[in-house]
């Protein structure tokens, strides 16, 4: 049996793709039986208006594995964002939970111990874009998980990491805002 997960955190943002169809996951991942599952229980069971909580799913009537709740960023109010959201993002990020089991990242052995929690950003243009691809947000959203599942799992990125890098590092809205361009 795999070490105990209490709890562990991740990021990563993929963009490039055509407009709206950027991904910027966080996740958080640990056991069911201590603070993720408390927490997982009351996002469940307290949802909110324009901010519904939904487990990842493979398609209708097929949870994946470990337990995976979507939270969305952004407030829902069109029914074709939602259906973009709970559709074609919903199956990627359930497909990215199952490649992070896959490539090791997340113990087979503990698929039903774990719960994770995934905070969603989609962009909310993709609601006026009648020539979106789904294929590609699917596929960005997909790795977009899996790589936030990767960086959670194996703690990255490290503090020795941060600490030699952090004066080379600037957030990208701060530079703009420096830059006079926002």
């Amino acid at each position: 049996m795999s070490e105990k997960i209490v709890m562990r955190v991740g990021e990563c943002l993929i963009a490039g793709g055509p407009p709206g169809t950027a991904a910027e996951p966080e996740v958080a991942i640990g056991e069911m039986d201590g603070p993720m599952g408390i927490a997982f229980g009351n996002l469940l069971g307290d949802q909110v208006k324009g901010h519904s909580r939904v487990l990842a799913i493979m398609n209708t009537d097929i949870m994946v594995r470990p337990a995976t709740l979507m939270v969305s960023k952004v407030t829902v109010k069109d029914s074709r964002y939602t259906n973009i959201l709970m559709g074609t993002v919903q199956g990627a990020i359930a497909n990215g939970v199952l490649d992070a089991v896959r490539a090791g990242d997340i113990p087979k052995d503990k698929a039903n111990d774990l719960g994770i929690i995934v905070s969603v950003w989609l962009n909310p243009s993709v609601a006026d874009d009648k020539n979106l691809d789904h294929k590609i947000l699917f596929d960005i959203h997909r790795e977009a998980t899996a790589n936030a599942i990767h960086k959670a799992m194996s703690n990255e990125p490290s503090i020795d990491w941060l600490l030699e890098h952090q004066d080379e590092i600037v957030h990208k809205y701060y530079q703009m805002g420096l830059d006079g361009k926002l």
